[in-house]
């Protein structure tokens, strides 16, 4: 990562100057870090949260476009549009973050990951990511922390109406359709969006029938109902699908589908002044198939003719939480989850795995903001019918030094469960699997002025337990192949710095770098596409009716392999939005992407001498059209 970027980084995040009155985003209010509403300038937690303005800035990218501008955030993904894509939050493995749209779980319970490739930002309203342990809130999972996902919803009650168009680089065509409003107690609303692209060739190969465009299709829509029985209570009904087609390098023509499904229904209510209750009940549903031609004669081959794999995952929730105020200043929530995940699968090499196991939680916590002092307490206990009972706890403090300095430091427990293909799946799986766990120590201290804010964040995160795949020649491992076994031992020290600078009314620099040590304690490797720095430097500037500016992002080396042998070098991406408003309602929109047109490698497809690395993508373009309905 170039050392002037870092440098900038540094600078921004500890400049203590220009400060009085009032503080940015003090008002903000986050839910991810308690599970209850709070001022953001309260939360102890290592918080960022992302706003519709900035994803509409993202033009056509993805989720994983948006996160990696973040703090603390790495990604990687196996191509374009559309393929898959893993994401890891201070160092921890991709598996290890719990990810809720419209607080249900939507992953894949065999892979243990989230398809972010099929969450389209059109459908995104706001993001929260809190980074740390978090299972004493969330439950299993959550070592790395907690990415919330919240879809669109307006609650005006007049009928607003938002569209946006766009067309960009490989063919790409996108399009938006939202309406919100309300009648009387009912609220209301529903968006549409579509996208579609030739995108490019997931491998960079040169020959054969792999050396094509893998394009990717998407079509997504999100809803929700809300009745207001009476003040203080109201019912509410939401819902969210995307289906994704897309194709990939594995032989002739090879594709694949996935549906991503959240609904719930919700019942709130205020039964007394101090006492708030809220019941949840949904369904978050992951189901993919793999369409594939075998390269051997399908007559003599181990391979269905047909190609097809089969991967559904069902994860039924519920949650009864009560929020009560205390006399004794403070809030105190009581909780209740459960979790029923239920896997189908059908691959493509004749095996099957249909499991189920459910999950049983108990979540107290207590969260308190008296004069400059900040408490937050959680215990949860998990009972659960295929690893048995485990308990988490977290302990936050902070002190607010003076108007615009705080400080805070917290520990916490979590834990992660064996995935059912790790347990599970024929001639590869070890039901004996235990958790991995760790325990976290971290602390911050930040300054927030009128124009200026900036914070260091210090975490020292052990985990034991790691689940690691064991070579053939392992006691017990007849897959011929690897096998997972409890053994991997990792610490992670690191630390990230962030701040915004508004210079003048009309421009803003904003970054983020993280240093970190992601390393396996028995062989000081780092792990698997990790890096020891990443991070940006963002410039925004408005000149009346027109806003742009650039997105400097970069990283140090990775390697894609255990031994840190295959390494993928260093880069630094620039990145140019621009926007125009052609009056209140109307903005022309448009991104440039990889402006330097970097060549650089984020994944290979092995560890093979013989493996090739994912392509990314180079300079790219893309313009748009949006509407949005005012008051």
């Amino acid at each position: 990562m170039n050392k002037n970027i870092a440098a900038g980084l540094i600078s921004l995040a500890l400049h203590p100057t220009l400060s009085t009155a009032e503080n940015l985003h003090l008002n903000e209010v986050v839910v991810t870090a308690s599970r209850t509403p709070q001022a953001r300038a309260n939360v102890i937690g290592d918080i960022t949260v992302i706003d519709r303005e900035e994803i509409e800035r993202m033009g056509a990218g993805s989720v994983t476009d948006l996160l990696r501008l973040q703090p603390g955030v790495q990604i990687n993904s196996n191509g374009g549009a559309g393929t898959a894509s893993s994401v890891y939050l201070r160092g921890t493995n991709d598996q290890h973050v719990v990810v809720l749209v419209d607080g249900l779980r939507i992953n894949s319970a065999t892979l243990g990951t989230t398809a972010y490739e099929n969450i389209p930002l059109g459908q995104i309203e706001r993001v929260e990511i809190l980074r740390g342990p978090a299972s004493s809130l969330y439950g299993a999972d959550a070592i790395g922390g907690v990415i919330q996902i919240f879809t669109r919803k307006n609650l005006s009650k007049k009928p607003l109406v938002n569209a946006a168009v766009g067309l960009g680089s490989f063919n790409t065509k996108t399009a938006e359709f939202g309406i919100n409003g309300g009648v009387n107690t009912l609220k209301y609303g529903l968006n549409i969006s579509s996208m579609d692209t030739d995108s490019f060739s997931a491998k960079r190969i040169r020959r054969g029938v792999d050396d094509d465009n893998d394009g990717y299709y998407n079509l997504s829509a999100s809803g929700f109902l809300e009745l207001e029985l009476k003040q203080g209570h109201t019912w509410g009904l939401q819902y969210f699908e995307s289906k994704g087609r897309s194709h990939f390098d594995n032989g002739y023509n090879n594709y694949g589908n996935q549906t991503l499904q959240s609904y719930a229904f919700t019942s709130k209510n205020q039964f007394t002044d101090i006492w708030h209750s809220t019941f949840k009940l949904g369904m978050g549903i992951d189901d993919s198939d793999s369409h594939a031609r075998p390269n051997t004669n399908p007559a003599s081959s181990s391979y269905n003719p047909s190609g097809v794999s089969q991967f559904r995952t069902e994860q039924k929730q519920l949650t009864w939480q009560h929020d009560i105020q205390l006399p004794i200043g403070g809030a105190l929530t009581l909780a209740y989850d459960r979790l029923e995940q239920d896997v189908d699968a059908q691959s493509n090499a004749k095996t099957s795995l249909n499991k189920q196991r459910n999950n049983d939680s108990f979540l107290a916590s207590y969260l308190a903001n008296i004069d400059k002092h900040s408490l937050q307490l959680s215990l949860r206990e998990d009972h659960n019918t295929q690893f048995g009972s485990y308990t988490t706890g977290g302990a936050g403090y902070g002190y607010r030094i003076t108007p615009t300095w705080r400080i805070t430091a917290s520990y916490g427990k979590a834990f992660k469960a064996p995935t059912f293909n790790q347990l599970y799946f024929p001639n590869f799986g070890d039901p004996t699997l235990t958790p991995e766990k760790s325990d976290n120590l971290e602390a911050s201290a930040r300054y927030t002025g009128q124009h200026f804010n900036a914070g260091i964040t210090i975490f020292e995160n052990k985990i034991r337990n790691l689940i690691a795949n064991a070579g053939p020649a392992t006691a017990g491992c007849t897959s011929g192949g690897f096998c997972p076994i409890n053994v991997g031992k990792v610490e992670i020290l690191g630390t990230t710095i962030d701040g915004n600078w508004n210079i003048t009314d009309n421009l803003l620099l904003s970054g983020n770098l993280t240093v970190q040590s992601p390393r396996d304690e028995q062989t000081d490797q780092l792990l698997v596409r990790r890096s020891n720095h990443y991070g940006t430097l963002n410039f925004l500037h408005t000149w009346g009716n027109l806003q742009w500016g650039s997105e400097v992002t970069g990283s140090s080396t990775r390697y894609n392999d255990t031994n840190n042998t295959k390494a993928m070098k260093g880069y630094m991406l620039v990145n140019l939005t621009a926007n125009y408003k052609l009056s209140p309602e109307w903005k022309l929109e448009a991104r440039a992407n990889n402006v330097f047109d970097k060549n650089y490698i984020l994944a290979y497809t092995g560890n093979t001498a013989t493996a090739v690395p994912y392509n990314t993508a180079g300079s790219n373009l893309f313009v748009g059209l949006r509407y949005d309905m005012k008051h």
